[in-house]
């Protein structure tokens, strides 16, 4: 090009300039762009262009998804700055577009001003640099250049994200800090190009959530029959922030949902956007399952099962949905979808396979032959519709749940198409790229959950992921080469925003994210969504919200309940927590909401919405969720006890309840003047009751929180007659008796210098309504209780301490005894104190040793700590995770050593608490090993020892993935008295060991495990 810029006005938001020609001047930059963090060439202090007042500019040639975002843009620095960029050229002008596709871009590139070496060409990759005087009367421009148009809207959402917007803004109403300058860098920086192809979510489950809120706010529907709310609009919402979130890929909602039908708008507005469209696991060929489900014609059959009236319907089915017995039924609605695709032009990835309607298995079987014939079926539509080689269409054959097996049993897709891999539904990824088979044309992808419906039960309320355990799941799946399509399960998409975000960010650039940077990220996170003061107390709160979800999904907390067959089991428990567990990670949640709440206090009123939509209330309600447990769980123990403080618990279990529903009313009618009325109504508490809820019930979430039945209340408390008079009741730490109730003598805990935790306890209670005094006294000076005399009105602890200065060595009794309301109980205290010399380690104490798997003495082989991946602490790994397989034994093959001393010879079972994850390895099973000392290892195969499978869902799997644990055993013979090297062995890697404990005769059922033994020397 050559002559003149042509310099017009231009008029609207989405308008341009045209770009006749520009002058060839010298100064052009050709330095390599800088691969950048998300914004990092913006600077509030000064630097080689003010964002302050420029216009913004694009062609109005380019793409409609550039021509829009450059509005966008505009709207970003306005609500930075509080000024209105125009759309005009001027002396310093933002110019925006797309390489190849905006004559402003290439008139730049025709002049040797701007240099898109490394940019152009490539797949969704940008380039932000300043231009000296890149045309007559511009003094400089600040461009913004797309390889591509998607390269250009991200490049310019890059823009926003560093001004200081949220991804956020819309979705959870991020108030961005306020600016008077800002500045961008000199330099060439670029984001570079993303790692995964496509990278989307699928919004599911959305009842009744996004299911209750989305058409009240959006509107009522457009076609006949649809309720509303998933309109065009609304999907706009959704395409803009996955774009801001540099995504690029949608699977729409389906709970009674057709995208295509809702509004005939939302393909046209995808198109607009620039999203890529797909349709789930179950919806081949570009269409919805609802769809088929609203349009299906029930067939006539004569009594050979033949369709003699098989009715008709042009939109949709006829008949049932069997390939085998209605094929050309299914296949002409396969063409429809694809037809439709073609003729409305936009963009899209096509599902290949069948499943059952409804989330099922096929009906016609699970056949190889069946399902090689669909796909062929398919392909062939496809060339028959777009006349095209399939080949050049994307596509993808996603392995979920059933759909695995064809895959395991030898049943290969055509090269291009992408085999998408999954995850168990619980994050713990099921296959891996096998790196022994040829790479494939169209690659692997990834599905994977923040939101479930289903066994062992669903999660779909507050945000439960842990980042350490997905870093470590989609590191795996990056290592292993699966890269083509990754797509996340967010269920409502508001309530996940987190997850979505650092999902998004590591499938963009996994090396830019090791675990080590989740810290950093997560003050990222906050301080974009909050501003700098306090991103680091917010990114301390959400690390540690994500280590306490990782113990247990808060709608796991009443008590386990498991499928054997279509039998329902019940545990005879009412929480999964034992003994002062539940009080402990009561106490931590307790912990962490108050820490929440003074962090809340400190932001300004501009945050509050934010706050609460994106921390507050994730916290708050589910740290209330246990403290409404507890008080239910220890009102039904006190019931059984008689308490005169079991009234007082049921009233509290209550009043949890109504702060639940509480904080649901702040959420849906107060934040943000009620933007969100209608959408925190998902039940999360009465789980489980089968008469209520029938078969499903194990899993299936109840209608209501609070179920309005005849003679049901919930919570699920008791209330007692409490007599007026006064009556003793002792009860002691470990154990559900009460005395002088109870067969047997009261004892508590072993106590030793190396038992950790809290003080064992010993309970003081009324059975009456009548005050009463109590004293306790010891039989030996050298243990003591505080709080040893008093007067209970409902109940006093007191805990028992041991002067290890004074106690004998050995073993010994002695005797606790309480006196109160004219009875007494005599509880025993064994006390083991054993001599220090000669100990090492971690010492037994009470009949076990208890390890954490970071705290080895030392190792062999490379070995990765894994911070926070745990429910109590860290995790290790072998590394790194393609790692082959090793033989243990060797004395090079890799191990870690932990040195304890045993006191108690003889037979002992040694307990691994591994995650939960499955065989994804072409190897076969997931294997470690166990020796002691110059014993031969002992080898596991995780899932042969547990009978649990490769993510299918029996009851064990359910147990596993519910307890977010999987814990195996090995037996072995301790000699002698003295100290040991318990070895734990790589044999696979991808095992991740987050605890070791060894059952010496005297270990009690608990949860997570007992607390982390005390050392000898430490």
């Amino acid at each position: 090009m050559s002559g003149y810029v042509s310099r017009r006005a231009v008029l609207g938001a989405g308008a341009g300039v045209g770009l006749a020609a520009l002058p060839m001047l010298s100064g052009t930059a050709s330095a390599a762009a800088r691969s950048t963090d998300p914004g990092a060439y913006i600077s509030f202090t000064g630097g080689a262009f003010s964002l302050v007042g420029a216009p913004v500019v694009v062609s109005p040639e380019d793409h409609p998804g550039v021509v829009r975002v450059a509005g966008d843009l505009r709207d970003d620095i306005e609500r930075v700055t509080g000024v209105r960029p125009g759309d005009t050229v001027a002396r310093e002008v933002v110019l925006v577009g797309t390489i190849g596709r905006s004559p402003l871009i290439d008139g730049l590139i025709a002049a040797k001003k701007l240099d898109v070496s490394g940019v152009r060409g490539r797949w969704e990759t940008s380039l932000q640099t300043v231009v000296e005087r890149p045309m007559p009367g511009v003094e400089r421009a600040f461009v913004v250049a797309g390889s591509d148009p998607r390269g250009t809207i991200f490049g310019a959402y890059d823009v926003s994200y560093g001004i200081g917007v949220s991804p956020w803004y819309w979705w959870d109403d991020v108030a961005p800090v306020r600016r008077d300058a800002v500045y961008v860098r000199a330099g060439r920086f670029s984001q570079g190009t993303p790692a995964v192809k496509y990278r989307g979510v699928f919004v599911n489950d959305e009842n009744p959530a996004l299911g209750t809120w989305a058409p009240a706010f959006f509107g009522p529907g457009k076609a006949p029959g649809f309720a509303g709310g998933f309109n065009a609009d609304f999907y706009g919402r959704v395409f803009e922030v996955l774009l801001r979130l540099k995504a690029n890929y949608l699977w729409p909602a389906v709970w009674g949902r057709a995208f295509a039908e809702d509004d005939p708008e939302n393909h046209a507005r995808a198109k607009e956007y620039g999203i890529v469209m797909g349709t789930s696991h179950e919806a081949p060929m570009m269409r919805g399952i609802e769809e088929w489900n609203r349009h299906a014609v029930p067939a006539v059959r004569d009594s050979s099962g033949a369709i003699v009236t098989p009715g008709h319907d042009p939109y949709g089915g006829t008949g049932e949905w069997s390939f085998r017995r209605n094929a050309d039924a299914i296949k002409a609605y396969w063409r429809d979808g694809i037809r439709r695709m073609v003729d409305q032009d936009f963009e899209g990835v096509v599902t290949l396979g069948m499943r059952g309607n409804g989330d099922t298995s096929l009906p016609d079987g699970d056949g190889v032959e069946l399902m090689r014939e669909i796909i062929d079926t398919q392909r062939g539509i496809l060339k028959e519709v777009t006349g095209r080689d399939p080949a050049e269409i994307p596509q993808v054959w996603t392995l979920y749940k059933e759909v695995q097996r064809y895959w395991d049993r030898g049943l290969r897709a055509p090269d291009d198409v992408t085999v998408v891999l999954t995850d168990d539904n619980w994050g713990n990824i099921r296959k891996h790229p096998d790196p022994a088979e040829p790479p494939r044309a169209g690659g692997h992808g990834l599905y994977y959950h923040f939101d479930y419906v289903g066994v062992g039960r669903n999660y779909k309320w507050v945000d439960t992921t842990s980042l350490p355990n997905l870093w470590d799941q989609l590191h795996q799946a990056h290592a292993y080469g699966n890269h083509g399509l990754w797509v996340v399960n967010v269920g409502d998409l508001k309530g996940n925003e987190l997850p979505t975000q650092f999902f998004m960010d590591y499938a963009w650039n996994p090396g830019r994210w090791d675990l080590k940077d989740i810290p950093s990220w997560e003050q990222q996170y906050a301080r974009q969504n909050f501003g700098a003061a306090q991103a680091k107390a917010i990114a301390d709160v959400l690390a540690t919200y994500g280590q306490l979800q990782s113990r247990r999904k808060p709608e796991l907390l009443n008590r386990r309940i498991t499928l054997a067959g279509s039998e329902v089991v019940y545990d005879d428990q009412a929480t999964p927590f034992y003994g002062r567990e539940l009080e402990r990670v009561t106490d931590d949640w307790r912990r962490l909401a108050k820490a929440a709440e003074r962090i809340g206090k400190r932001l300004p009123a501009a945050a509050q919405d934010a706050w609460y939509e994106l921390v507050g209330y994730e916290v708050q309600a589910t740290a209330n969720v246990y403290v409404l447990r507890e008080a239910e769980f220890t009102n039904l123990r006190y019931a059984a006890q008689g308490r005169a403080a079991t009234n007082d618990l049921a009233a509290a279990a209550e009043a949890g309840l109504e702060r639940d529903l509480a904080f649901a009313d702040r959420f849906n009618s107060q934040v943000a003047g009620g933007k969100w009325r209608g959408f925190q109504t998902q039940p999360h508490i009465d789980y489980g009751d089968v008469e209520r809820y029938g078969p499903n019930a194990p899993w299936q979430q109840p209608e209501r929180n609070n179920v309005a039945l005849p003679d049901v209340l919930f919570p699920a408390v008791k209330r007692i007659d409490v007599p007026s008079g006064a009556e003793l009741g002792v009860a002691v730490d470990g154990s559900q008796g009460w005395w002088p109730h109870a067969q047997g003598a009261a004892a508590l805990p072993v106590l030793s210098p190396y038992r950790t935790g809290p003080a064992p306890y010993i309970e003081v209670f009324n059975r009456g309504g009548t005050p009463f005094d109590y004293r306790i006294t010891t039989s030996v000076p050298w243990l003591a209780v505080d709080r040893a005399r008093g007067r209970v009105d409902r109940e006093a602890r007191a805990t028992v301490t041991v002067d290890w200065s004074r106690a004998p060595s050995g073993r010994t009794e002695a005797e606790v005894t309480v006196t109160g309301a004219g009875r007494s109980v005599t509880v025993t205290a064994v006390v083991d104190n054993p001599s220090a010399r000669g100990l090492r380690g971690f010492v037994e104490a009470g009949g076990h040793v208890a390890v954490d798997a970071e705290h080895y003495a030392s190792s062999v082989g490379e070995w990765r700590r894994l911070d926070r991946i745990g429910r109590t602490g860290a995790g290790v790994t072998p590394w790194p995770v393609t790692a082959p397989r090793r033989t243990p034994g060797a004395a090079a093959s890799p191990r870690l050593e932990y040195e304890v001393s045993v006191l108690t010879p003889g037979a002992a079972t040694v307990w691994a608490y591994l995650s939960p994850r499955n065989p994804a390895l072409p190897t076969g099973g997931l294997r470690y090993a166990v020796s002691f000392d110059d014993a031969a290892p002992q080898t596991v195969d995780i899932h042969a020892a547990t009978g649990a499978d490769d993510g299918l869902m029996n009851t064990k799997w359910a147990r596993n993935t519910s307890d977010n644990v999987n814990v195996t055993s090995t037996r072995h013979e301790i000699d002698r008295a003295g100290v040991h090297r318990l070895k734990f062995w790589m044999v696979d890697p991808t095992v991740v060991l987050q605890r070791l404990v060894i059952d010496t005769g005297g270990l009690t059922p608990t949860y997570l495990g007992p607390p982390e033994s005390g050392r000898a020397g430490h």
